[in-house]
């Protein structure tokens, strides 16, 4: 082996080390969402009906931010012990309309029409 040989082989080498690393480290960030994402399921359980989960799977597939920020508002409230019983569909509904609007309006624009003069 020449001297262009042996640098060649150890640039492989690294580059293979860099990339065994970076796989490991993305298969250990995705381990960390699904135990993530197990554990807000399980919260979510406890604290919703079925009818009420079953909403909150049809809000995620046509809006998939509301259904986030509204699992997210939930678990907070189920971890500082605000939610006591399951809530039901009729009470998601309500939740999902509040957060709904708040969002429409935060976003709406008002646009006045002048008289011609």
């Amino acid at each position: 082996m020449s001297f262009d040989d042996k640098e060649l082989e150890e640039l492989k080498k690294k580059k293979l080390m860099e990339l065994q690393k970076q796989l490991a480290q993305k298969e250990e960030e995705e381990l960390v969402k699904r135990q993530q994402q197990a554990l807000k399921e399980s919260i979510l359980r406890k604290i919703l009906t079925s009818e009420a989960r079953q909403r909150l799977t049809n809000v995620k597939l046509v809006r998939p931010e509301l259904a986030e920020q509204v699992e997210n508002y939930l678990i907070a409230l189920a971890q500082s012990g605000r939610i006591t019983r399951p809530l039901t569909d009729e009470e998601i509904k309500e939740i999902l309309a509040q957060l709904s609007g708040a969002q429409r309006r935060s976003g709406k624009i008002n646009i006045k029409e002048r008289g011609w003069k």
